[in-house]
């Protein structure tokens, strides 16, 4: 089979009670929806694989790197990987708040994996934690205004806005993290937030919501009773005065690392990760929360000021660096008269178009690409090249 040529795909879309009507569907030149739609799938990831249009048909793309894993991911990364899709590419569209959460890390993903697979725990399962044995690194830029929560605030920031906030109800928290201002005093300060008696966390809620109204013209106060709206008396309202607060402006990115507690709060965004679904959850959702296995999970190093990552240009290709091996983020504006040149040492690439019309032109075919479109680049196609006006995302494998 030819691999040395682009492919149209196919993707899924997520429903997830948090998406939007209308963000996705337009992105894609649909009517919009009478049902939410939160995620766009574009990889391999065995739950929503995407498809490849060859001669006419539909093929699941895990299926296809299975069978021809060097030609479509390149022979390095089918070394490195398994002969596996290593990332996992989305749109997001986050009408109302996402849960509380952090990911493991690869140690975790596996032993908790094969811990459920043991307790035969069904793996769509309400309850199930891991879906799979891999860590989800993951990098989030905004398209949209992005607003979200990331990682634990400076301490004394979180000191700061707890004795504004509860100081009577959670006097004696406050005091043990004045007194051990590290990642050992932030976990002890915490994990006994998060595991509060009935009685004492409904004190504190309480109290919490009154201050809230008379700082309402704070932010963060405000996030406080906005998330109280979704989620009244959830102690995931709490987190606004414990995480970073960032509001991320198009082309802005913030990237998650495994162990770090994060909640995406509203927004439209490209999502790049590895290729799991991997979510262990504290709160502001109806799915399942697992309080011990997050706290297991976390790490309490992660703390202080939220870093916003800004593309590094590169012609006309703007890169988002990131520490993590299974993907690489980038992307492409395109004006009439200019265009973008490949590298001819590259990986598997999968591009979506967000904005205009292009073509792609190798040495045999051209394609014309449009807004919505989502295209499959495999590591055997020579250099390309796209001509238009335009603005794409790609996610590719860093060689």
């Amino acid at each position: 089979m030819d691999f040395k040529r682009p492919f149209r795909l196919k993707n899924k879309i997520q429903e997830y009670d948090w998406g939007s009507k209308v963000a996705i569907p337009s992105l894609l030149g649909l009517p919009s929806s009478n049902t939410p739609m939160a995620e766009l799938w574009m990889g391999a990831h065995p739950k929503a694989p995407s498809e490849v249009e060859i001669n006419g048909k539909w093929i699941r793309l895990d299926e296809l790197i299975s069978k021809y894993p060097r030609d479509i991911l390149g022979e390095d990364v089918a070394n490195k990987f398994s002969n596996e899709l290593p990332f996992l590419f989305k749109i997001i569209a986050a009408e109302r708040p996402l849960s509380i959460q952090a990911h493991p890390n690869k140690e975790q993903a596996i032993e908790g994996f094969e811990r459920e697979e043991r307790l035969g725990i069904p793996i769509d399962a309400p309850n199930r934690n891991y879906k799979d044995r891999n860590h989800k690194p993951e990098i989030l830029c905004a398209i949209t205004e992005f607003e979200a929560l990331k990682g634990f605030r400076r301490i004394e920031e979180i000191i700061h806005f707890m004795e504004k906030a509860v100081p009577n109800s959670l006097k004696e928290e406050i005091r043990v993290l004045k007194e051990d201002r590290n990642k050992e005093g932030l976990r002890l300060f915490y994990s006994s937030i998060m595991k509060m008696e009935k009685r004492q966390k409904e004190d504190t809620l309480s109290e919490l919501l009154e201050n809230a109204r008379k700082n309402r013209d704070d932010p963060v106060f405000s996030l406080v009773m906005r998330l109280n709206d979704f989620f009244p008396y959830d102690i995931g309202i709490i987190s606004p005065l414990i995480l970073n607060r960032c509001i991320l402006r198009p082309e802005e990115a913030i990237f998650i690392p495994a162990g770090e507690l994060h909640a995406y709060i509203k927004g439209v965004g490209v999502e790049l990760m590895a290729n799991s679904d991997n979510v262990l959850r504290g709160g502001l959702t109806h799915k399942h929360v697992d309080v011990d296995e997050l706290l297991r999970i976390l790490r309490f190093d992660y703390y202080g000021n939220a870093e916003i990552i800004r593309p590094v240009y590169r012609d006309n290709e703007a890169v988002y660096p990131t520490p993590a091996e299974e993907f690489l983020l980038s992307n492409i504006r395109l004006k009439k008269n200019k265009e973008f040149v490949s590298s001819e040492k590259r990986s598997i690439e999968i591009l979506i178009v967000l904005e205009g019309d292009a073509i792609i032109k190798d040495e045999k075919e051209i394609m014309e690409i449009k807004k919505g479109d989502s295209i499959l680049i495999p590591s055997a196609m020579l250099s390309y090249t796209i001509k238009g006006d335009a603005f794409i995302y790609k996610a590719s494998v860093p060689i």
